[in-house]
């Protein structure tokens, strides 16, 4: 077991905040499968990017810091986006394909004293395990049966919560609804939104065994609920008003766009302020309060904020290479960079520690961010108006590449399909590392 010691990785009363959602491809432009997520984390804790080799096992355990995990005979290449103290990824993808997001569930379970898997290590697992979503699912939902997951008393200063994971393969998607040793599972019928609020009613595709008792020795059939069992009787409604505004904002956005989604689409929902008082109306562009889907925190402040972004553009036909658009902190104020898991990823996206240091590019447009929310609106207006020109250019070769790089493979070709990839994320990268350290005043301080 890993009982290595860390500081508490963010104050106990952070909010939980993200917002992931996932198109399959009879709602989208292209016909694919388009995943989107915000992470939103304490302000200042990183989150580099990491590329992790497939690789054989022989015995040992899977890495996880509470609970011994054995280790499978294989794991597969995936990509993370990894909290510096964690095991575990708040998103990631996959060779097959496999996408994974998760949400933290305000439940109405107690915390206990017995460790469980923290949730983004049960997310690695089921990217490292798995070669189709529905496989993941038997993952996620094999290894929460076994070791549990959700809060726990631990002396590490982590802070525990229990899970919602949205799970996307090129042709299908499931949400899966966990609280400590149980779960539920839905699959996605064309478009769905999760957050931090219950999911899975009584229309449940799935629910683990012991769930009904389990709600029964807490009571939560004595709390007005009736004598019906529905999983979401486990979440708890008074905690859960953030991410219902978020997401019914969220569905709302993606429910007009429906049948021609894509990349842009997603990317104009996680960078979307809106309150959500009026779910209907338009994109709103820039900051507007303190609840939005693309969320800020003023400089110093420890509650959370959106810390990085994944939008996953997935191919069922082979006719191009899955896309995976990665964004570094505030999504409105970053450049989502196209990345091709079958090449190298910039070593540079993959530094990102507990302090401030100027090879990180996490840290560079955590800078960007604080600059813009302090120096105001026509300054932030200024930032994604220069931001938008590389991003928009990025957007016309991405796919050009995807082809060339799928060409190169089916034809046997995989170390030349790896140098250009390689070569053409190093480029993207540094491309979007200058421009944003020419955009940051000297004068700007990490909070």
């Amino acid at each position: 077991m890993n009982t290595r010691s860390t500081k508490p990785p963010y104050s106990l009363d952070w909010d939980e905040s993200c917002d992931t959602m996932v198109a399959l491809g009879g709602a989208t432009s292209g016909g694919n499968t388009v995943f989107a997520k915000n992470s939103d984390r304490p302000q200042d804790e990183a989150q580099p990017l990491i590329l992790v080799p497939s690789a054989d096992h022989a015995g040992g355990n899977s890495g996880t810091q509470f609970v011994d995990v054995p280790q499978a005979e294989h794991t597969y290449r995936h990509v993370g986006s990894k909290p510096y103290w964690c095991a575990g990824y708040e998103h990631g993808f996959n060779e097959h394909q496999v996408v994974i997001g998760n949400e933290a569930l305000p439940s109405l379970l107690p915390e206990v004293k017995k460790p469980k898997l923290v949730g983004m290590e049960v997310l690695r697992l089921g990217l490292e395990r798995s070669k189709t979503a529905e496989e993941a699912v038997d993952v996620i939902t094999s290894l929460v049966s076994e070791f549990g997951q959700g809060k726990f008393a631990n002396n590490a200063g982590v802070r525990t919560y229990d899970n919602i994971y949205l799970i996307a393969d090129p042709t299908s998607a499931y949400v899966v609804e966990c609280v400590g040793h149980d779960w539920a599972v839905n699959q996605v019928d064309s478009v769905t939104t999760i957050s931090n609020v219950g999911q899975i009613g009584k229309d449940a595709d799935r629910v683990s065994p012991g769930a009904k008792s389990v709600a029964t020795r807490n009571g939560l059939f004595e709390m007005g609920f009736g004598d019906s069992f529905a999983f979401n009787k486990f979440a708890d409604p008074a905690n859960s008003a953030s991410g219902l505004a978020r997401q019914c904002r969220s569905d709302a956005m993606l429910g007009l766009g429906a049948g021609q989604l894509d990349v842009r689409s997603m990317i104009s929902v996680l960078t979307d302020h809106s309150d959500g008082e009026n779910p209907d109306e338009d994109q709103v562009a820039d900051v507007a309060g303190e609840l939005s889907i693309c969320l800020h925190r003023r400089t110093g402040e420890t509650t959370g904020a959106s810390t990085a972004s994944l939008v996953a553009d997935l191919c069922a036909t082979d006719e191009r290479l899955p896309i995976y658009w990665t964004g570094l902190y505030s999504p409105c104020m970053t450049v989502f960079l196209p990345n091709f898991i079958e090449g190298e990823l910039p070593s540079a996206l993959g530094i990102g520690r507990e302090e401030a240091s100027s090879d990180s590019p996490w840290w560079d447009f955590y800078k960007l961010t604080h600059h813009g929310l302090q120096a105001g609106a026509d300054v932030r207006a200024e930032i994604r108006s220069e931001l938008s020109i590389l991003q928009n250019e990025l957007f016309e070769s991405a796919n050009e590449i995807a082809v060339e790089g799928r060409n190169l493979i089916g034809n046997g070709a995989n170390g030349a399909a790896n140098e250009l990839l390689t070569k053409y994320m190093a480029e993207n990268a540094q491309r979007a590392i200058s421009k944003v350290k020419s955009m940051i005043p000297a004068t700007t301080s990490v909070g």
